[in-house]
């Protein structure tokens, strides 16, 4: 496979340096404003949704089982990060992406010296949230086939595993194609064309986005995690996909 994990990493670290650099701090105020409130929304929720299964399972376990609860504790706690860090990028990335899609083109402005053609908040808005609603698609759908799968196997040792597997890469790829999509659709590239781009180096692109969603998934950490992961993708985009954007 190509790719680099190490690429994947040194991107993002790239870009958390960059957003501190003068003339971009001001780019991510908003969408920091919109991840808190995000944030506390989502975290009560879920505390209050792992509290209540922990409540019924405990009372659904006969006595003879009530060694299996903490298995059973760990494996839903697990289920439970990994839907709170995807709805949480879900909702952040809804409200905040014509911030992200600014925020993407300063970064390549900043690093390219190129400056980007004007666009007007009434032509950026839409266009952004119906790029969002692609996503949100593309997501939900295949998403579902996996959560089927998740189901179908859950009580077949060894297969359960595997679709875990694939679940989780699955959410790595989302990532990936999420936020790497802001730099993308700030050129106008189609949606099938940027995720035929990310398929070259399969390495890099699952690496990024597993990096992402395990960030989003750590309460806090993932407040500042996204735009990381927006200036991340710029800098991604920038270096290794730019160039090829154009090629068959």
């Amino acid at each position: 496979m190509k790719g680099n994990p190490a690429d994947a990493l040194r991107h993002l670290s790239q870009g958390a340096q960059l957003l501190v650099a003068p003339g971009l701090k001001r780019f991510i105020i908003v969408p920091l404003l919109a991840n808190i409130l995000v944030f506390i929304f989502t975290t009560i929720a879920l505390m209050h949704l792992f509290s209540d299964f922990l409540t019924l399972l405990m009372g659904w376990l006969p006595g003879w089982l009530e060694f299996l609860a903490w298995l059973l504790w760990a494996i839903f706690a697990c289920v439970v990060l990994f839907v709170y860090g995807y709805s949480f990028n879900l909702i952040t990335n809804l409200i905040a992406a014509p911030f992200y899609g600014i925020l993407a083109e300063k970064i390549e402005q900043k690093l390219t010296g190129i400056t980007p053609k004007d666009e007007s908040w009434a032509e950026l808005i839409p266009r952004t949230l119906g790029r969002e609603l692609i996503k949100i698609w593309y997501f939900i759908t295949r998403g579902l086939l996996i959560l089927g799968l998740v189901l179908v196997s859950w009580f077949i040792p060894g297969l359960n595993l595997a679709v875990l597997l694939i679940g989780a890469l699955w959410s790595a790829w989302c990532m990936a194609v999420q936020y790497i999509d802001y730099p993308a659709d700030n050129h106008q590239t189609p949606f099938v064309r940027l995720r035929q781009l990310l398929g070259r180096a399969p390495l890099t692109s699952y690496s990024f986005g597993g990096m992402v969603m395990l960030a989003s998934m750590i309460p806090i950490i993932n407040v500042f995690a996204m735009p990381i992961a927006v200036a991340g993708a710029t800098v991604y985009w920038v270096e290794s996909l730019r160039h090829i954007d154009s090629v068959p």
